[in-house]
């Protein structure tokens, strides 16, 4: 199947909600619907504002710290829990609790163990991604074939060695699926640290959006968010795709 015939189902889709929103919204059946021509008017004029682009990069400051703490951490522990029994007791319960937990519950106690700020939006960014990135390491770790672990150790390779030759690239493909993953929900995870805890950025927007129900301007300011996302998420299944070859490795 060409590439035009696999997007054409996702663009049908899209025209098809589209016309539906603009149908909902010109009928004025709810004021939470405004049609989206509007919301596409109000978005061209949102990107003029310089506040907006003062909270793209405050909200961009705290998501790529936060992500990037996630995947350093989250990443070896979950090669080292899908490698060790001992490490794989100690910490899955955990990871399983946290993974499961509803997050947003946990924020107040991050904000009062740091207070205001933006550690504190970093910390929430971590929280909400770092689960599924150790998961899913895990599980790569844990189909690594038994034949490329024999390999290391005939050929002398040291626990390190084998580590970051071995283990990491063969499970590349279930780290990548972990990492797209977390990086989504770490979407989540800013937009909720900055509402609940410090206000600023695109929470600071959202605020003043909808306590002032301007919802053509909180609509436009969702799908810059949903487009945001999407393009992670586009990216990284792009780059998921290059490297499925390493997958093979492991039979």
């Amino acid at each position: 199947m060409t590439l035009f015939g696999r997007r054409l189902p996702a663009a049908a889709s899209l025209l098809v909600w589209a016309v539906a929103w603009e149908i909902v919204g010109r009928a004025g059946l709810t004021t939470l619907f405004p049609p989206l021509s509007s919301v596409v008017v109000k978005l061209g004029e949102l990107v003029t504002v310089p506040a907006f682009w003062d909270a793209l990069a405050l909200t961009a400051r705290a998501y790529v710290a936060g992500t990037a703490i996630a995947i350093a951490a989250g990443t070896p522990v979950g090669l080292l829990m899908g490698r060790s029994q001992i490490a794989d007791g100690l910490f899955l319960p955990w990871v399983n609790t946290f993974a499961s937990a509803p997050l947003s519950a946990m924020v107040p106690v991050i904000m009062a163990l740091f207070g205001f700020g933006e550690t504190t939006i970093v910390l929430t960014v971590i929280l909400f991604a770092i689960w599924i990135i150790v998961l899913d390491a895990r599980a790569g770790a844990r189909s690594v074939s038994p034949s490329l672990v024999e390999m290391a150790a005939a050929f002398g390779a040291t626990r390190w060695q084998a580590f970051s030759k071995v283990y990491l690239w063969a499970a590349l493909p279930e780290v990548l699926t972990g990492i797209r993953l977390g990086l989504i929900r770490a979407v989540k995870g800013v937009i909720i640290g900055q509402l609940l805890v410090s206000v600023v950025g695109f929470g600071h927007m959202f605020e003043i959006y909808a306590s002032n129900f301007l919802m053509e301007h909180m609509w436009a300011l969702l799908i810059v968010l949903f487009a945001l996302a999407f393009l992670i998420d586009a990216c990284l299944a792009h780059i998921e795709r290059k490297v499925e070859y390493f997958a093979s490795s492991r039979t």
